[in-house]
């Protein structure tokens, strides 16, 4: 661990340390929304500065009002939200898994594995699992049947980012057909 001091009075820390920090805050992060992952997710009761009450177990939400100061811890709350605005669902999954990435990348540097290499490993793994996917997991869409391409449908538009989509256009057609709108 290298240490220096910064003309404004504050710690310079470099090395392995600060990596550990970094994978330790993210593990964090992860931890908090963890219990609240899958059908039988607990709800977790946060409190806010002014006393409001908000009970879920929606991966967001939790990490939306957590006050994370942590730049690492950061990074992981800004995922959550990018995952959020893009797909609607599984900002837990998304913490959960970059955290154990992070803390398992984390074990291979201590093992004396270049960083680099690291980096390598997983691009080269998350080609290999696309390969996978895409060659044994893929369906044809005609196989399917209109039944169950319905309720992929459904469950499409109950998501909360196509789900507003829905109820805009559901809202519009009510204005429609009521004469409030043309």
């Amino acid at each position: 661990m290298a240490q220096g001091t910064l003309s404004l009075g504050g710690e310079r820390i470099t090395g392995d340390s600060v990596r550990t920090q970094n994978v330790l805050a993210a593990m964090t992060i992860a931890n908090i929304v963890r219990t609240s992952l899958g059908p039988l997710g607990l709800d977790k009761m946060l409190v806010d500065d002014i006393g409001d009450v908000t009970i879920t177990n929606d991966g967001a939400t939790i990490l939306k009002l957590l006050e994370v100061e942590h730049p690492a811890a950061k990074v992981l709350v800004e995922l959550a939200q990018l995952q959020d605005q893009e797909v609607g669902d599984g900002t837990t999954s998304v913490v959960i898994i970059a955290a154990e990435l992070l803390k398992n990348a984390d074990q291979l540097v201590k093992q004396k594995i270049h960083p680099t290499s690291v980096i390598s490993g997983y691009k080269l793994a998350c080609k290999l699992a696309v390969k996978y996917i895409h060659d044994k997991m893929v369906i044809p869409v005609d196989e399917l049947g209109g039944e169950c391409l319905i309720n992929v449908a459904k469950t499409s538009m109950a998501s909360k980012v196509i789900g507003m989509y829905v109820f805009d256009a559901y809202r519009r057609h009510l204005k429609v057909l009521s004469g409030k709108l043309t």
